[in-house]
């Protein structure tokens, strides 16, 4: 039995994400299909990607993910199909998979141009049913991947801030950087539009207060919290914001 997740911003009020999963059993009864999620901000490509740049590791390989956050839908953009890291990635060729190409550099992109595996007719506004949901579909009997259409060597990627940056805000209104702990200095603080952040904590609880603090996130970067609060109306900040670096002080 092969894995199928999807990623969406459908939300589940509607039937996208249900239409999704009928048709990857119509053609595979024997498919396990997981949600990641479906409330990425409607049309947010950056933030599709980021979620899908920290959950696809947590699937064993041989997962195939359909990520299917679309604003182009219907246009020309390519629907392609990717192959990196032993996983399987179908979407939008408009840079959700970003990540995984700078995380997998071997990775292998094909233009999806089989449409003997679409279903039909084709409509012009849920390729997430119609082309993506078929495709996965297809590939977890065992069609490779190659043979859904020509190699691309020029995917879509979007641009990856390299500076300190507030890359996303989860739900409780943390803020996550693209910090890593081999950039950040030791005893090193956070300046954050004007306030000056000095505490790091290693859970959220610890020292309790609602000051703004530091705090190492299960993804592995730099998050910014308040206990009990949201860092993110705390600070009056959105994602795209800059974080600096403060060097540590000569003690």
């Amino acid at each position: 039995m092969t894995a199928i997740t999807l990623l969406t911003d459908f939300g589940t009020a509607d039937y996208f994400a249900g239409a999704m999963k009928g048709v990857i059993l119509s053609i595979n009864p024997q498919a396990v299909i997981a949600d990641v999620t479906h409330e990425i901000p409607a049309q947010d490509v950056a933030a599709g990607a980021f979620t899908l740049l920290v959950a696809y590791g947590t699937f064993p390989e041989g997962t195939i993910h359909v990520v299917v956050v679309d604003p182009g839908v219907g246009s020309a953009r390519r629907p392609i199909v990717v192959s990196a890291g032993g996983h399987l990635f179908v979407g939008p060729d408009n840079g959700l998979f970003t990540h995984v190409y700078d995380s997998q550099p071997s990775f292998q992109a094909f233009h999806i141009t089989a449409s003997q595996y679409f279903r039909q007719p084709v409509s012009t506004t849920f390729h997430g049913r119609d082309v993506f949901a078929p495709v996965a579909a297809v590939l977890s009997t065992g069609v490779e991947a190659s043979s859904l259409g020509p190699r691309i060597s020029d995917p879509v990627r979007l641009s990856i801030p390299v500076t300190p940056t507030i890359i996303h805000i989860d739900r409780f209104g943390n803020l996550i950087t693209n910090i890593t702990r081999d950039v950040l200095p030791a005893r090193a603080s956070l300046l954050v539009n004007g306030k000056l952040i000095t505490a790091f904590r290693s859970f959220f609880g610890e020292g309790g207060g609602d000051e703004p603090f530091g705090i190492w996130g299960s993804a592995g970067f730099l998050e910014i919290a308040v206990n009990g609060g949201s860092a993110a109306e705390y600070l009056d900040v959105k994602r795209g914001d800059q974080v600096d670096i403060q060097p540590p002080k000569d003690t």
